[in-house]
């Protein structure tokens, strides 16, 4: 049996503020005015933030292996590899209370063409002064260092229909976005690191920030007024920082597909959202 199987059905419940200044900065860092009423989807992950002491910070800028999730030391890289989400009945307001409950669902230990892979899906409940906000369920994939980093990809073909934008994140952005999130890990803003300890060409974009581009998108093309009640996304392919990415999004009915493409036309991320 996995020495990892009884860290399933693990729970842990914390609690939290909504600061307007997080409000505020994820705003200004996307160039936008401040929303007012509840936060635009996505934005939550400005929440519930995890700060350690430097003596429990681990070589990649993450907290130690431990804790609440299972100590897979032996695999150095961590990702968030996608999520599914279900909006409930309530938003998070500025300075609302705001407390989650989290559980192991599972841990699967596999074999990938990059070596060995340990997928863990968390689930998170969370609620608000006025009643449940949303469900989630997010999929953290750990590899180790050997083969490529990042491998060359076609581009992917046209999309008939589909709306288009793009951003541009750069290494600005990334760090905000970092910190907004309390996130350390040294992929988003520590060049020397990425480059030469993890091997990538540049700074990572955060799969987050690329699934809340894709989720302000399906808003978009849906139009004024539009609310969202299921998404789900998945990364396919790193994106670096510097280089433009194209959101792309087509829509049937209530249901919209999504995704980012990079420079050379290939799939970052894939999305598929519900509409209220």
């Amino acid at each position: 049996m996995s020495s990892y199987a009884d860290f399933i059905g693990k729970t842990e419940t914390v609690q939290d503020r909504c600061d307007p200044r997080l409000i505020t900065g994820f705003a200004a860092t996307l160039g936008i005015d401040p929303p007012t009423g509840a936060m635009p989807p996505l934005w939550h992950w400005m929440l519930f933030q995890d700060w350690k002491k430097p003596d429990g910070i681990g070589p990649d800028g993450h907290p130690k292996r431990g804790g609440f999730l299972p100590p897979v030391h032996h695999l150095a890289r961590r990702m968030w590899a996608g999520g599914r989400l279900t909006f409930l009945a309530h938003g998070i307001e500025a300075d609302d209370i705001v407390t989650r409950r989290s559980t192991i669902l599972d841990i699967q230990e596999k074999k990938g063409g990059s070596g060995e892979l340990v997928f863990v899906t968390v689930k998170h409940v969370i609620s608000g002064p006025r009643g449940p906000v949303l469900e989630e369920e997010q999929d953290i994939v750990y590899r180790g260092m050997e083969g490529a980093a990042v491998k060359a990809a076609p581009a992917a073909p046209e999309i008939p229909g589909a709306v288009s934008t793009t951003v541009m994140p750069d290494s600005l952005m990334l760090f905000r976005y970092s910190a907004l999130t309390g996130n350390g890990h040294r992929i988003h803003y520590d060049y020397p690191y990425v480059t030469g300890e993890e091997g990538y060409p540049g700074l990572v974009v955060h799969g987050p920030l690329q699934a809340t581009f894709l989720a302000a998108h399906a808003l978009a093309i849906a139009g004024a007024g539009a609310k969202l009640a299921k998404f789900s996304f998945r990364g396919q392919r790193p994106a670096f920082d510097g280089r433009t990415l194209t959101v792309l999004g087509t829509l049937d009915g209530k249901a919209a597909k999504l995704e980012t493409r990079d420079l050379d036309g290939a799939t970052c991320m894939k999305a598929e959202a519900t509409l209220a």
